[in-house]
């Protein structure tokens, strides 16, 4: 009979398999897909790669070079050992149509990292990987760290809006924003997949660099650009566009988007606005894509419900106590006893990584009684409504729910 702790072990060493083989995968693709390696190099990079899958493998499950190319364009689970669950990993494409790396191997290679960080912290899994590998992770915390160490709350939060609101833009603007000069210096140069010909665009939801790819279609050549977060895509940042002769700025033309929801979910929802201008990349920067994806990204709908909230009448905290969790919501009367909603909000493209972290953390160690997930995540809610069940009264809503049954408590509209 298995013991629980056996158990236990087990998941931990197939959570670093799971982990090593996407960071594998990810890696040759990334050489495989990206313009200007020489020959040489890119076969280089592979065969470490083959090398890095064999080590998450082990001895006796090896798997051929020319196997290993081919399947970095089908289902990344074909990758893992026997008797290792693909979990997330099933069905997971790591290259695109577009011979691209897909945004959803990005997340998962991310959200991984995250997991296996947070699990080293706690002496879980010490030793498993290295700092250089965690680097993403690692970059948002250093990010934190900074800003709490000015010591003010309103420091704090002046510095996360700007990381939330301002992810991109012009350097001399950049300058402006109210932030450490060692969190500024995570501004770079935007991301060569994100240029055409010395222009990027801002995505319209969360203002980030749009991915540029050039398509063939039926025989005539076509630009594409569209955001690097695949719900965004869904709401609507996705454009085409001529490819100008003259090297003058292209103009995106929008695909068709999908009608905005109605009822409780459309006050959330974000507004795209115009269609994105082309910008020129000399002059311009954004964050790092560690920070933009699991600090921009989730800090949308933890803005757009602090804003929705409060223009309700409710009293909303951000960030308290120097981010102990994301929201303090307080109902009730000015004079007696108050209903309060301590949450984290969070987007995960993994819910099993999510649920993971939830476990490892035996729920939220800073406090919050409420985790929520973008209205886009509703098919996460069940999964981990029952790992947070685990862990005292905290429970799990979307966005857009959990605005609704505060202001049912509260007694004002949400819609």
């Amino acid at each position: 009979m298995t013991s629980p702790m056996d158990e236990g072990a087990q998941a931990l060493d197939d959570d670093r398999v799971r982990y090593l083989v996407t960071r594998a995968a990810l890696r040759a693709a990334k050489a495989m897909t990206a313009p200007g390696l020489e020959p040489q190099q890119r076969l280089t990079t592979l065969m470490e790669c083959h090398g890095m899958l064999h080590a998450a493998r082990g001895p006796g499950r090896p798997l051929a070079f020319g196997e290993f190319r081919r399947a970095l364009r089908g289902d990344l689970a074909v990758l893992l050992p026997e008797g290792v669950r693909p979990l997330d990993l099933g069905g997971m494409l790591v290259v695109d149509q577009d011979g691209q790396v897909t945004e959803d191997a990005f997340d998962l290679d991310l959200e991984q990292q995250m997991l296996l960080h947070t699990l080293r912290k706690l002496d879980t899994f010490a030793g498993v990987v290295s700092d250089r590998d965690l680097q993403s992770e690692i970059d948002q915390e250093t990010a934190f760290t900074l800003l709490r160490k000015q010591g003010e709350q309103a420091v704090y939060e002046a510095g996360r809006k700007d990381l939330i609101r301002y992810p991109a833009g012009p350097v001399d603007q950049l300058c402006e924003l109210r932030l450490p000069p060692l969190v500024a210096d995570f501004y770079r140069e935007i991301p060569f997949d994100s240029v055409y010909r010395g222009w990027w665009f801002p995505c319209p939801v969360c203002r980030w660099p749009m991915r540029v790819v050039v398509r063939k279609n039926a025989g005539t050549s076509i630009g594409a650009a569209r955001c690097w977060h695949t719900p965004h895509v869904d709401m609507g940042a996705s454009y085409l566009f001529r490819l100008p002769a003259d090297g003058s700025a292209p103009e995106l033309l929008p695909e068709p988007a999908p009608p905005r929801p109605e009822g409780r979910e459309a006050v959330l929802y974000p507004d795209l606005g115009e269609v994105p201008q082309a910008l020129p990349a000399e002059g311009h920067k954004a964050i790092t894509r560690g920070i933009w994806r699991y600090t921009t990204v989730p800090g949308l709908p933890e803005l757009a419900l602090y804003d929705r909230l409060t223009e309700r009448g409710l009293r909303v905290s951000l960030w308290p106590g120097l981010d102990a969790y994301d929201l303090l919501i307080e109902v009730g009367p000015k004079r007696g006893k108050k209903t309060t909603f301590k949450v984290d909000v969070k987007d995960y493209t993994s819910a099993t990584v999510l649920g993971s972290l939830v476990h490892a953390q035996e729920g939220d160690r800073g406090g919050a009684d409420w985790l929520v997930v973008p209205d886009y995540r509703a098919r996460q809610v069940p999964l981990l409504s029952g790992v947070c069940a685990k862990y005292g009264d905290m429970q799990v809503a979307t966005a857009s729910e959990f605005g609704e049954l505060v202001c049912e408590k509260a007694g004002v509209s949400w819609t």
